[in-house]
């Protein structure tokens, strides 16, 4: 397994682990090509992906993980996380967020949150395993700017 930048040609790839990946929610603006190049465009550093390595030729690699990670300049948010239902279990997960939370820290980044449905069972131990604290004490509250068109 090789972990490496992600960059908007692995987006076919990622979005295709992200569909078969259960819990995961996503929409048709910002989980769209233009929405991912866009954050990728503002988070150059820190969204990774896991390729098997099995393949010689780059095109045919698989990629089996992949974490997202954006910043404010004080604070940090991870999304999209996600790894092959096939590989799971082998530690992927786990080197993927320690790869952004080392690249997190070198840019100087004290705070790292992220959002898990509470229904991903999965993700949420997960996420507890990797030191991540379940709030009580906040409501979460967001707003549609841009309507998705049916």
């Amino acid at each position: 397994m090789k972990i490496r930048v992600m960059t908007i040609n692995d987006y076919d790839k990622v979005y295709s682990l992200w569909k078969k990946t259960e819990g995961m929610g996503l929409n048709e603006i910002n989980d769209s090509r233009d929405g991912v190049a866009k954050f990728l465009a503002r988070n150059p550093e820190t969204c990774f992906v896991a390729e098997d390595d099995d393949k010689d030729n780059d095109d045919e690699k698989k990629i089996i993980g992949v974490i997202m990670a954006g910043s404010d300049g004080k604070r940090a948010y991870i999304y999209h996380t996600a790894v092959s239902k096939d590989f799971r279990g082998k530690g992927i997960g786990k080197a993927l967020v320690s790869k952004c939370l080392e690249k997190l820290s070198e840019m100087k980044i004290h705070k790292v949150a992220l959002l898990c449905f509470k229904t991903n069972e999965d993700g949420n131990a997960f996420w507890e395993k990797q030191g991540f604290l379940l709030r009580s004490d906040i409501n979460y509250r967001n707003k549609t700017l841009i309507e998705i068109e049916k």
